[in-house]
């Protein structure tokens, strides 16, 4: 297709408006649109290059979503090593750095350049004639990981640099790190979905920048700044370390507005305290300033040693921690039942603060580091992270010590304690009586795929929990009109509708009463398969674990989940009462018997379907003995495709895979039994 002169004019100068855009918001940081006008522009570049394919460069800034995930990440050799730095932790040190310097260079006092050591992962990019075209990880130095996918999401680096007088080949060298508002956010988005958090913002960095899915990293709020330049052809650099960042600053690289030129070691020195002084404040995590040698030629008359330059040192900032006694350990049972051992300590200043309790982790930690009460311990402080007990001085122990064990039984409400193999938390079994777990339990048997009570969310259960008219799940059911009524912001109308709620979750499934019970490792899909097998709750509350496991898709953590559940009386009663209350669902008339027509099958639902939502397709699916999947690969055999179809169906096209609309899904699910 032919693309019109005036197209190809509007897409270049689209092009060039966004990466001015760019440049100024994450290299000078002084943006000159509003974020509203940059998407608006963004959206019809993106909407000329879907219209006309060949309008997309290399440098368009609509390249930065991510490309189709790697097998693996090729190996990189860097043309000049990407060295490591020695280290200084006290002034003595720094003054013998200098006076070697000094030394060899035969100079009175030296001109350094005063930096921030970033706490990120450091990189190598390579540009030819302007294009950035591989970029590296430093990996052992010489050799590295090709991450250059990866790297282009992040949009503090030029995919183009700016200008015209770059030199022809460019190796610039930097740090990735994620901010620490970004790192709190993603931390919060892991925990919604359940999955890992990250420890500390370098981890996620790392952890973010080697994902072999580049769409995953371009949505994790990742950043750069350059601090170096590798491999130069074709062109002169300016004589000075601080002359080069400045360049690399004009050609479209963020560098740290925190970097000064200082003299001599008292110059260093002062900076030090200054930054130290300014680190909390600071929006990413640093762990120290490093100094180099301003001049070049003076570098070069330096060189290396070993692995690290002769001109180079990083000037660490001392950990925060302190000296004092253990006097006792408590343990606290949180929201989801989890166990989690704190020190109580004898008043300590660290870092400025007045320190009483320390995170200890869990049993492994308290047997790695074999704390006990009564012990002479170090305890560290960094930044705003709740403070830990680094490790114990044995020798200041009392005789008569004793290793420090979990309870067997919830300080709390008295429940067994389990602990799952491979895991590291113990968990109190209580979960329905259990008051430190009270507001995530009612929160989850409210919630929608549970007995789904419409208009009892979280400020509902936390009013109900402030003003103690909840102790278990049970009571939800006892609460008169009047005392809804009574609730802040519900009033009559509210309490009606919240009444009704109420009274129709009590007519439901013996699948979704189980899901709702929050036991763990049982979500939908397991709560439905043990509703299919048992068909009575009295039969699987007396399972024992070799008859759960002999249920396909039930493995060994969950059979005791399970039975430990029930074999709390806690437990039990909050269900009997339940029961009691008038909660029922249809007896024994268990759906295993049906037909398993699609065991074996493996299914993706994709787009919006109208005679069903996908959840019931879901669940009818799995009733014919099906797996759903939330991914097409080559192991999919089936992929329903409703109105608006995504990606997924595009995957599917490619791999050959079979499509069928909802028409087709109604006629493998002629069968299956009702919701």
């Amino acid at each position: 297709m032919n693309i019109p002169k005036q197209i190809e004019e509007q897409a270049a100068q689209l092009r060039e408006t966004l990466n001015e855009h760019n440049y100024y918001y994450y290299v000078l940081d002084a943006p000159r649109l509003p974020d509203s006008e940059y998407d608006r522009l963004m959206r019809e570049l993106q909407t000329l290059e879907a219209q006309y394919p060949k309008l997309m460069t290399a440098d368009s800034p609509t390249q930065r979503v991510g490309a189709a995930p790697l097998s693996a990440f090729a190996e990189v050799v860097h043309a000049r090593p990407m060295l490591s730095l020695n280290n200084a932790f006290e002034a003595d040190e720094l003054d013998d750095f200098d006076k070697r310097v000094r030394e060899r260079l035969e100079v009175e006092k030296i001109e350094y350049v005063a930096e921030l050591k970033l706490d990120g992962l450091a990189v190598s990019l390579r540009y030819e004639n302007g294009l950035l075209v591989k970029a590296a990880t430093r990996g052992d130095g010489s050799r590295g990981e090709d991450v250059t996918q990866n790297v282009k999401t992040i949009e503090a680096i030029p995919l183009r640099l700016r200008g015209e007088d770059y030199p022809p080949v460019l190796e610039v060298r930097g740090e990735v790190f994620m901010p620490k508002s970004g790192f709190e956010k993603l931390n919060r988005q892991q925990t919604a979905k359940g999955e890992k958090t990250f420890a500390n913002p370098r981890n996620a960095a790392a952890g973010s920048l080697r994902q072999l899915d580049s769409r995953i990293t371009a949505r994790r709020p990742l950043t750069f700044l350059s601090y170096a330049v590798g491999v130069v052809e074709g062109a002169e650099l300016p004589g000075s370390h601080y002359e080069i960042l400045q360049r690399l600053q004009v050609w479209g690289f963020p560098i740290s507005v925190q970097m000064l030129v200082v003299q001599g070691v008292q110059g260093c020195l002062e900076y030090y305290q200054d930054i130290l002084t300014q680190r909390e404040a600071l929006p990413f995590e640093i762990d120290g300033v490093v100094y180099k040698v301003n001049r070049l030629d003076q570098q070069e008359t330096l060189g290396f040693v070993s692995r690290a330059p002769r001109w180079a040192i990083a000037h660490k900032f001392p950990a925060q921690e302190a000296l004092t006694q253990l006097l006792d350990i408590d343990v606290q049972v949180g929201r989801t039942g989890a166990l989690t051992p704190v020190a109580r300590l004898a008043p300590i200043n660290v870092g400025g603060v007045t320190v009483t309790n320390a995170t200890l982790h869990n049993q492994d930690e308290i047997d790695r580091k074999d704390v006990r009460v009564g012990d002479t311990v170090i305890v560290r402080r960094a930044g705003d992270v709740i403070p830990e007990v680094v490790r114990v001085l044995p020798e200041k122990r009392p005789e008569n010590s004793q290793p420090f064990v979990l309870p067997e039984h919830c300080p709390v409400c008295g429940s067994d304690v389990t602990r799952v193999e491979d895991e590291a938390v113990a968990r109190c079994t209580g979960g329905l009586f259990c008051p430190a777990q009270r507001k995530e339990a009612l929160q989850h048997f409210a919630s929608r795929r549970a007995m789904e009570i419409e208009g009892l969310g979280e400020k509902r259960v936390e009013q109900l929990i402030a003003d103690e008219l909840v102790e278990n799940l049970a009571d939800i059911y006892t609460l008169s009109h009047e005392q809804w009524a009574g609730l802040e912001g519900m009033g009559k109308k509210s309490a009606d509708k919240m009444m009704k709620a109420i009274e129709k979750s009590k007519s439901t499934t013996l699948a979704r009463f189980l899901y709702a019970l929050g036991i763990r490792e049982v979500g939908e899909s397991t709560a439905r398969l043990l509703a299919q097998q048992f068909g009575d709750l009295e039969k699987l509350m007396s399972a024992t674990r070799r008859e759960l496991k002999k249920i396909p898709d039930i493995g060994p953590v969950a059979a005791k989940s399970i039975v430990t559940f029930f074999q709390q009386p806690h437990n039990r009663e909050v269900i009997q009462r339940l029961q009691d209350l008038g909660l029922h669902w249809p007896q024994n008339e268990s759906p295993v018997a049906t037909a398993q027509t699609l065991s074996g099958k493996t299914f993706v639902l994709t787009g919006t379907l109208n005679g069903m939502t996908r959840d019931d397709a879901k669940a009818r699916l799995q009733a014919l003995g099906a797996k759903v999947s939330n991914s097409v690969s080559k192991k999919t055999d089936y992929v329903v495709a409703g109105e608006k179809a995504g990606s997924k169906l595009e995957k599917a096209r490619t791999l050959g895979i079979n499509v069928i609309d909802e028409a087709g899904l109604l006629g493998l699910l002629q069968n299956a039994p009702a919701n």
